[in-house]
């Protein structure tokens, strides 16, 4: 069976799955009792009263009830949280290398390390953003986010994530978005792997309308795919932690709670290769803002303003003819964290100690940056007559309404690049007046 084979396509779509056939109960002679012994459990995702297309639900045909666990405690977790409040946000631009490899043997959760955010999960707004440096299977352990939807990001290394809607095999330059509430495991093929989590306290990720690009471009609804039923009838002492208002909860469990043997609806997890993402974007003069990259956004209750747009900086041609072609200077009403899956960033110098792969930035609500002296002399004297393809490169910003505040750890991290400011201080100064 191809890998495709194994997903359903469809963004948002109602999907229809079952491992065993016969499972799902059909219309209006749905029977009493479910078939093969099964219990039925709606995992909604939204409100039950809001409007048809916003609805976000599924049903769950599954070997025991979501409810089959122990009494939560208390589970302290030394690097993931949401204190996002440990120290004022500044206007201060930041950047860290990649967080180094851990000296101990650590899984998904306990290689989480919460590096910035804002909002909480209490007022449904904001973001936490948190990098995984990982190097062992979950094993006996499966977890839920109570708080947020995930955006899973891996820059090294593949993760199969188990999920008791199916499996998501995901590698780096494709992302995972698991629900709020949906319980999984992460499993990693190449023994190790490190990337990025965005949790979206806000509304769900959807795809960005197209305005006046029109009917085609951005993301393609078709790209996305969503698990086909796969469960596990798996019995002994596990434990289940729930992240639940800012803080971890375990309890046990004394079998796979991944047991659903089918399920039909739209709140579900998917992947999506970034890729396969239809890049827009002609350069004539000035320069079109970084909304043209938008993979997928979270809207806030104010129109047009998001509470995260996920964006994305991949392969691409520069065509366009007697114009500055890398990332241009601004300041932005919005906040901006950014980080380096692949190659090489075009406004940004790379290589070690600079935006190297698995490295992020931050430039907060109003702070100006841009490119760096070399990256603006390249672009400034680049032969426009000729197209550039900027080929080598895959980048991403989670992108905020509100100000983004780093944490006291990653502030603290001898990640941190004491002399980022630098790259600017040396650009000089050109202004030649007429006499």
């Amino acid at each position: 069976m191809s890998d495709r084979a194994r997903y359903q396509t469809g963004f948002g779509n109602e999907f229809a799955t079952e491992a065993i056939p016969g499972t799902l109960p059909i219309g209006r002679n749905a029977p009493q009792r479910v078939a093969y012994g099964l219990y039925a459990e709606q995992f909604s995702g939204t409100a039950f009263t809001v409007s048809r297309e916003a609805t976000r639900r599924s049903w769950l045909y599954r070997i025991r009830p979501g409810a089959t666990h122990g009494h939560f405690a208390a589970y302290a977790h030394p690097t993931f949280h949401n204190r996002f409040d440990e120290v004022p946000a500044s206007p201060n631009r930041f950047r860290w290398s990649p967080l180094p490899e851990p000296t101990g043997a650590l899984d998904f959760i306990d290689g989480l390390v919460t590096q910035a955010g804002n909002g909480a999960a209490a007022s449904q707004h904001g973001i936490g953003i948190h990098q995984y440096l990982a190097n062992r299977d979950m094993v006996g352990r499966y977890f839920y986010d109570a708080d947020a939807e995930l955006m899973i990001v891996p820059q090294a290394g593949h993760l199969r994530v188990l999920t008791d809607m199916g499996v998501l095999d995901v590698e780096p330059q494709q992302i995972a978005v698991i629900p709020r509430g949906c319980r999984f495991r992460v499993e990693l093929p190449d023994g190790k792997s490190r990337g990025f989590v965005g949790e979206n306290f806000g509304a769900h990720f959807r795809l960005p309308e197209l305005g006046p690009i029109g009917t085609n471009g951005l993301a393609n609804p078709r790209d996305f795919e969503y698990p086909v039923a796969a469960y596990e009838d798996t019995d002994g002492q596990f434990e289940l932690i729930a992240k639940f208002q800012g803080n971890l909860w375990r309890a046990p469990i004394d079998h796979s709670p991944l047991d659903v043997v089918a399920w039909h609806g739209n709140n579900a997890p998917y992947r999506y290769d970034l890729r396969r993402f239809n890049v827009i974007g002609s350069i004539s003069y000035d320069h079109p803002d970084p909304c043209i990259f938008c993979v997928l956004t979270s809207p806030s209750a104010l129109p047009g303003v998001a509470n995260i747009d996920f964006a994305i900086f991949p392969p691409r041609w520069l065509v366009a003819g007697d114009t500055f072609r890398p990332a241009w200077f601004h300041r932005n009403v919005a906040s901006e964290f950014m980080g380096l899956i692949h190659g090489v960033y075009d406004a940004k110098g790379g290589g070690k100690g600079g935006f190297e792969p698995g490295a992020t930035s931050l430039h907060n609500c109003m702070s100006a940056h841009g490119p760096d002296r070399a990256s603006f002399e390249a672009g400034s004297h680049a032969d426009t007559s000729k197209p550039q393809h900027v080929a080598d490169t895959m980048a991403f910003m989670f992108e905020t309404q509100l100000a983004i505040h780093p944490t006291r750890q990653l502030l603290e991290s001898p990640a941190l690049q004491q002399d980022y400011d630098h790259c600017w201080l040396d650009l000089e100064k050109h202004f030649q007046p007429p006499v």
